[in-house]
């Protein structure tokens, strides 16, 4: 079974991985090309009965036509006089009715095609939005900008080339079975000429698969140095170090050249190869037919057609399994982050989450990431509408917690409750749709204010007020108004054209227009000067009593008026308590506040 399993993906993964997506729409597609090779052949059938009309004056030797004498013996069963007229009418015929075929086969694989990309399309992106974030962040941020940007345009190529494969595939096969109706001895030839260049071929074949491997993990590496490049250039800049990065990506971009050069080359090989191997075979068919076998003209003429149909198709078919090899390596590619992406789908509960009632219940939880322990043995209660702060040293695990209580992370021993309900129970997206999530860096898109806001909502009355209460909840309604757009104003690529404190008012308001329950803040207030820090405070403070905050800080002038805070030090809770007692009791914490000269 194990060895079957290994035949089928080393010989048929590709097929495997196409009729996945496509089922028996493929094997449609394989119909209506035989059906466009058999009118084909019949054509050209049709030239042997002409021509011995033409030199014999009328008279049609049906057995000189070897098994394919059932066309002129069903012609003239049928009382059809085999005139020059008529034998030229059937030929149209069948050419005309190969040209309808041919249209349809086309136009049916460009729908294929458009059917295959798009499920590719979802299928990643749903499986990249049901990953879970524990395994997101340890992935390769390259890979996967690349496998979802160019690898499927890369895909896209190799499904061309693989059904272009199979269709010629197609043509060899009933070409050769017309050769084998008219002249056994020819099909014989017609093998073994085939053989002979696919010695070359498959020589090209293995070179081009090697390189498009490289080619793809070359195009990862790139996209992971550019995404780097992007989201560092201001400290580039500012620190003199763009040459200096520059030449890792310039280094890189050399390496992808040069697979490019190695493919472009071998793909060349192939196409220069292609005519002087046909007439070669050719010119050895007609010398082999002439010499030993005797044959009669018009037999070595038909045989020469299919034989040259046949053979082209053949070197057409290489050419086409040449140019699937030089995209091989972004369908192995595709093949693989799929089922990586897969094996690490989030787990997900049943039961619907509609709004945060009463609790959030930590017990005695522990998380590890790999062998490291991050959080040790935390229980923790937070009460609806209540204002709860994480601080201690970095590496404390305030950040993990966080994102436990959110649904990004799930705890590897203890259990989370969100009204007596394990997280793990619940629909996480039902969930997450109460929670508005702020960090250090805020989330601003190159869109509107009403649309980074609303989240591309309906501009319709209903959202417009509430669009309206939110910015005044985020005390942003004043810097609307001396905006000459107002909330049509554009942000800019990251929010550019806002200072820190409005992106971050921004983000807030944002999360408020949701509607949530419990509202998570996460070093919201770390990156921004004095001034705006308190004025973002003052919008916190506004907004406690209304929602369950959570508050991640480092700064402690933000959470001065918070009801609860807990100190945490590796991954421990140490000490818990409002403002003023914990100031008094905890040693470290004190410190901090005299530090901060709070």
């Amino acid at each position: 079974m194990n060895s079957l399993k290994k035949t089928i993906k080393n010989h048929f993964g590709s097929f495997v991985f196409f009729y996945r997506y496509l089922h028996n729409r493929i094997f449609i597609a394989v119909c209506i090309s035989i059906a466009v090779s058999v009118l084909d052949g019949l054509g050209l059938s049709m030239f042997l009965p002409l021509l011995q009309v033409v030199d014999n004056r009328g008279a049609v030797d049906a057995e000189a036509m070897g098994n394919l004498r059932f066309l002129v013996n069903g012609m003239e069963s049928l009382g059809i006089e085999l005139t020059v007229g008529f034998v030229l009418l059937f030929m149209l015929l069948f050419f005309l009715f190969k040209g309808i075929a041919y249209y349809f086969s086309s136009i049916y694989l460009v729908v294929l095609q458009q059917s295959f990309i798009s499920k590719v399309r979802l299928k990643l992106l749903s499986a990249l939005n049901r990953m879970s974030f524990k395994s997101f962040i340890t992935s390769d941020a390259g890979r996967i900008q690349n496998t979802m940007g160019g690898e499927v345009d890369s895909v896209a190529r190799a499904f061309g080339s693989y059904f272009g494969t199979i269709d010629q595939g197609v043509m060899v096969f009933v070409y050769m079975s017309f050769a084998f109706f008219v002249d056994v001895k020819f099909a014989v030839l017609v093998s073994i000429g085939g053989a002979i260049t696919n010695i070359l071929y498959k020589l090209i074949y293995s070179r081009t698969k090697n390189a498009s491997r490289t080619l793809t993990t070359s195009n990862h590496s790139y996209q992971g140095l550019i995404i780097q490049h992007v989201s560092n250039f201001k400290y580039l800049k500012a620190t003199g170090r763009v040459e200096q990065y520059g030449r890792r990506l310039t280094s890189q971009i050399a390496n992808i050249e040069e697979s490019r050069k190695k493919i472009g080359m071998l793909g060349s090989i192939g196409l220069a190869a292609r005519e002087p191997l046909l007439v070669a075979v050719v010119a050895s068919v007609i010398l082999i037919q002439t010499q030993f076998f005797g044959s009669e003209i018009g037999t070595i003429l038909i045989s020469l057609l299919f034989f040259y149909r046949a053979l082209t198709s053949l070197l057409a078919m290489q050419t086409h399994w040449n140019a699937f090899m030089s995209v091989s390596g972004s369908l192995e590619n595709m093949q693989d982050f799929q089922r990586d992406i897969e094996s690490n789908e989030e787990e997900n509960g049943d039961i619907h989450f509609s709004n945060f009632k009463n609790a959030i219940d930590i017990r005695e939880v522990d998380f590890y990431y790999g062998t490291s322990k991050i959080l040790d043995n935390i229980s923790l209660k937070i009460s609806k509408n209540q204002s709860t702060a994480l601080v201690g040293e970095s590496g404390s695990g305030k950040t993990t917690l966080v994102n436990l209580i959110a649904g990004l992370l799930t705890e590897d021993n203890g259990e989370i409750c969100v009204d007596s309900i394990p997280i793990k129970k619940l629909n996480r997206e039902s969930y997450q749709k109460r929670i508005g999530y702020i960090t250090q860096d805020p989330v601003v898109f190159n869109d509107t204010i009403f649309n980074n806001v609303t989240f591309w909502s309906e501009p319709n009355p209903e959202n417009l007020q509430r669009f309206e209460e939110t910015m005044e909840k985020a005390s942003l309604s004043k810097f609307l108004k001396t905006l000459p757009n107002g909330k049509e104003t554009e942000l800019g690529s990251n929010g550019i054209n806002l200072s820190g404190g409005q992106k971050q008012r921004i983000s807030i308001a944002r999360e408020l227009y949701k509607n949530i329950d419990i509202l998570i803040m996460d070093e919201a207030t770390s990156a921004l000067d004095s001034e705006t820090e308190l004025a973002i405070q003052q919008s916190i403070d506004a907004l406690q009593g209304q929602y369950t905050i959570l508050i991640v800080a480092h700064r402690l002038s933000t959470i001065r008026n918070v009801d609860h805070i807990v100190y945490l030090n590796n991954g421990k809770i140490e000490s818990e308590g409002n403002f003023l007692a914990l100031s008094k009791k905890h040693p470290r914490f004190r410190k901090m506040v005299e530090l901060q000269e709070i």
